[in-house]
């Protein structure tokens, strides 16, 4: 279990995600919450190189405050349709945009995860398909008035509003929320138990 792995160890998440933290919470964990202010350029490489490097930095970033017996969480989550990422829209048309481009299409979720304990560093990625409905521009209008796509990768958020468009998921429903909880447990007994 990852709160018996965890006990009585300093843990620091790396993030700023409201949606990070109801995870550590739904999991009994109460970590420390240090979001790393590192620049996050996207490039050329493919999204599960992006997310890992992503992830990677921010743990750096933020470990460089505490102990090595600290344990360091940070993630980083892209969206990507044929190819192309949807990041955070910067406004209310984007977020319109970016759902247009979501209806009636499958798109791939990619989250990746860094773990820093004892000097060392563990690296690794989780994917998620995600299939939407087809959308009406009214229904589309409705969600973009809640607000609730404005902070999302994506443009929407799974575990709120979002919800009744999503058609089917492939993988790790967390990882789409944006902390794939089966890969954090499995690289924390490797990192922890080593």
């Amino acid at each position: 279990m990852i709160n018996e792995l965890l006990k009585d160890r300093k843990l620091v998440l790396a993030s700023a995600s409201p949606r990070r933290r109801e995870i550590f919470e739904m999991l009994g964990l109460n970590p420390l919450i240090v979001p790393s202010d590192i620049h996050e350029p996207l490039d050329s490489r493919p999204p599960r190189l992006i997310v890992k490097s992503h992830a990677q930095h921010k743990a750096e970033s933020v470990s460089r405050h505490f102990d090595p017996e600290t344990v360091i969480v940070a993630a980083d989550t892209l969206v990507c349709l044929e190819g192309r990422i949807l990041n955070k829209p910067t406004d209310r048309e984007e977020a319109k945009q970016f759902l247009r481009l979501l209806s009636g299409h499958s798109h791939q979720v990619y989250t990746g995860v860094c773990l820093l304990f004892r000097n060392r560093s563990l690296c690794d990625f989780a994917k998620s398909r995600v299939s939407f409905k087809q959308l009406s521009e009214a229904e589309i209008s409705s969600y973009v008035r809640t607000k609730e796509p404005l902070d999302k990768a994506g443009a929407y958020g799974i575990q709120g509003f979002g919800s009744q468009f999503v058609s089917g998921i492939s993988g790790c429903y967390f990882n789409v929320m944006g902390f794939p909880v089966n890969l954090f447990y499995r690289m924390l007994t490797e990192i922890i138990e080593d």
